[in-house]
């Protein structure tokens, strides 16, 4: 068990009806920005690989960030159940939250924009490779109307990717 999992123990067992005292409410704060934070520091990192073209590196840190993810969507679920308590006993706390979440945000829309680029370019050049491919098997006959004839299923070649490499 880790240790974000160990310290939402005793805060799964409170009542719904019993407000969090201060203690309790820095404690879901700082939880949650530990979650933010560890997430945060891996996404960055993937950011960085996969704009330096490392793709195989940043896929190594899939497993970390599934964990790291499960553990920040913990914190969010804990901190929604105590949010209206929280609101009335620490609502600076809740406050430096949301700033903090919304940077985090920002941070997230930068890391998913550098994937759908990288998404975007790397099936270019695959679409890009099986066109030339394609035009090399095709044969260059014309119609009796003097146009390009279209190619027949029989001519085009399948593109095999392998992801070993």
């Amino acid at each position: 068990m880790n240790q974000f999992n160990a310290s939402r123990q005793p805060m799964q067992a409170q009542r719904p009806g019993t407000a969090p005292g201060s203690a309790e409410a820095r404690k879901l704060a700082e939880d949650l920005m530990d979650a933010m934070n560890a997430l945060l520091a891996l996404i960055e990192r993937e950011t960085e690989l996969v704009r330096a073209g490392k793709v195989r590196e940043a896929m190594t840190l899939e497993s970390k960030k599934q964990e790291l993810s499960r553990n920040y969507v913990g914190a969010v679920s804990q901190l929604k159940a105590n949010q209206a308590q929280l609101a009335k006993s620490a609502p600076e706390l809740l406050s430096t939250l949301h700033r903090h979440h919304d940077a985090f945000r920002a941070m997230l829309q930068v890391n998913l924009t550098v994937l759908a680029t990288a998404h975007a370019v790397s099936e270019s050049v695959v679409r890009g490779v099986n066109a030339e491919i394609q035009k090399r098997n095709v044969p260059n006959t014309y119609t009796a109307a003097g146009r390009r004839a279209a190619p027949g299923p029989r001519h085009i070649t399948p593109l095999a990717v392998s992801r070993s490499l």
